[in-house]
């Protein structure tokens, strides 16, 4: 039973609110040091620093628009899947028959170029920095520098693999010359690391370069990558302060406008923990014009679900689909009852009774009372499965 239950794929989300567990814990009362896991507060910036001291000009103009002027937006489901399938760490995703070559890592090494360009790391860490043309438009070294779990672009790159992902936390080397890559393009965006927590601020180049990122959209999905990148690798806790500040250019300096949805709907999403995405939502609501307009919640009770949808139950709030992990807990008590109730079912034969499940039993005649338990076992996912069909390049 141990192998057929192996065999089943992850039942994924269908909805937005199903990807989305962000505010399923959530009280509005949650005590901000509880909370405070991601090294972001609500104390000044430095981009608020050098906002108050006068360095970045006038005041930028609020936005004024009535509620009848702003086109209705509603969240993007492509994005809340594959943001979803990052964070619970690819929950279909099939083991590459092909043998683990290692690539990502001996790049890393300086031991292999990239391709298809034939560029050592080296040379991209020592003579591109400042190189703004080069990095603007090279659209090969980018899934090289933040390799994932997930094919993007350049179809010469590799995918990441878990057992890869252990050997490149563990290589000091490596991980040096990762955190350089991530310096590097910081300062392409305008961008400086200020230590080794993560925590980053304006450059002395800003002005320019937010401006080139404002009209320069493309790199809002490099962007994406890079953050989805650093939690592969190893530095999760380096998310939360990209993103609060890219939140505070967007939407309270006005810097960066062109970016807020971006940042709202995919980098604040490739956060893991539910509580920091919480902390920077809800500065992005104090923040967000028009006010009314705001679509990542918190969900209001006994009214429509996070993002305007409505939902199941009561609060209005539809619950998030059962993670990987609480799925697997229920593994032995559902193959108990599929023993004691002698069903066998292929992966194929489940999808089959599922459709028939909700069509009233028709033609599962024999089922009986073993029904709940058979539609428990449906709910239930293998550890493997297809790949995550989304790339990058998904809808901004």
């Amino acid at each position: 039973m141990g192998n057929l239950l192996g065999s089943w794929r992850f039942k994924e989300p269908s909805t937005v609110e199903e990807c989305d567990s962000t505010w399923g814990s959530d009280s509005e009362n949650d005590d901000p040091a509880a909370e405070d896991d991601s090294g972001i507060s609500d104390s000044v910036s430095p981009a608020e620093s050098d906002w108050a001291a006068g360095d970045s000009g006038d005041t930028p103009p609020q936005l004024t628009e009535s509620p009848e002027s702003v086109p209705k937006m509603k969240r993007s489901f492509y994005a809340a899947r594959d943001l979803y399938k990052y964070r619970h760490s690819y929950p279909n995703y099939r083991k590459s028959r092909q043998p683990n070559e290692y690539r990502n890592l001996r790049f890393y090494l300086n031991k292999i170029p990239l391709v298809p360009d034939g560029i050592y790391i080296e040379e991209i860490l020592t003579k591109w920095r400042g190189d703004y043309d080069k990095l603007e438009h090279n659209h090969t070294y980018i899934q090289w520098l933040f390799p994932l779990r997930e094919q993007g672009l350049n179809f010469y790159a590799h995918e990441l693999t878990q057992e890869e992902i252990k050997e490149f936390q563990s290589t000091r080397e490596a991980k040096r010359r990762f955190l350089a890559a991530y310096s590097l393009m910081l300062d392409f965006y305008g961008i400086k690391l200020l230590d080794k927590s993560g925590n980053v601020a304006r450059a002395p180049n800003w002005q320019e370069r937010f401006q080139h990122l404002n009209e320069s959209q493309h790199n809002y999905l490099r962007i994406t990558r890079i953050l989805k990148s650093l939690g592969e690798l190893g530095y999760e806790a380096f998310k939360a302060p990209l993103a609060r500040l890219f939140l505070e250019e967007s939407l309270c300096h006005n810097t960066i406008p062109n970016m807020k949805h971006s940042v709202l709907e995919y980098y604040v999403y490739t956060i893991r923990l539910p509580a920091t995405r919480r902390r920077l939502l809800r500065y992005a609501r104090q923040h967000y014009r028009p006010a009314h307009a705001f679509l990542w919640g918190p969900p209001k009770r006994g009214g429509g679900g996070v993002g305007g949808s409505g939902g199941a139950g009561s609060s209005g709030i539809r619950a998030p689909a059962p993670t990987p992990e609480q799925q697997r807990r229920g593994e032995e008590s559902t193959t108990s009852i599929c023993a004691s109730s002698r069903i066998i079912v292929s992966s194929h034969d489940a999808m089959t009774c599922q459709d028939l499940a909700g069509g009233g039993l028709k033609g599962c005649a024999g089922l009986g009372s073993s029904m709940a338990g058979l539609e428990g076992a449906l709910m239930m996912a293998g550890a493997r499965g297809e790949r995550n069909e989304y790339n990058e390049v998904v809808p901004l």
